[in-house]
């Protein structure tokens, strides 16, 4: 192996990220979601207050018309409609049909995150949750070191 030994946990911190996503991805083609429509169930689920579309946009870490183009078709099948807060931005709310939805799909999984949360003691999840977050943190503030690269035709 012609790797520098500090690649190694590169290697196994990637390991763990790609099968995760992995995880996730295959749980929303099994709960017949896309995995923008599973996301945007998740969140809904989660957050505890009514949601402008905008603010959605900005917790997903996907394009914004990714998730314009999921919210259209999810409001088109009847699972969720958009009302007006203001002029300028819609309040998301899921339909009774929505929240069957969301209760079979995103809702499962979130249980079974806390349970697997669960077998660990509140200052595990503590470390581990701030060792993850520093790491997202320093890793942001280092891309931003990146130099513009394009590629030669």
């Amino acid at each position: 192996n012609d790797m520098p030994a500090e690649h190694d946990v590169l290697i196994r911190f990637n390991n763990i990220f790609k099968k995760e996503d992995d995880l996730y991805r295959n749980a929303a083609r099994l709960l017949g979601c896309s995995d923008c429509e599973f996301w945007i169930l998740y969140t809904l689920c989660l957050s505890n207050q009514p949601m402008t579309q905008s603010e959605l946009c900005d917790m997903q870490y996907q394009p914004k018309q990714t998730v314009n183009s999921s919210l259209k078709k999810l409001e088109a099948d009847g699972y969720l409609t958009l009302v007006h807060k203001d002029s300028r931005s819609k309040y998301i709310e899921l339909t009774p049909l929505g929240k069957k939805l969301a209760a079979n799909t995103a809702q499962q999984v979130i249980h079974i995150e806390l349970d697997t949360f669960a077998a660990f003691s509140k200052e595990e999840q503590d470390t581990f949750l701030n060792l993850y977050e520093r790491y997202a943190d320093a890793l942001k503030e280092k891309m931003q070191q990146l130099q513009p690269y394009r590629k030669e035709p």
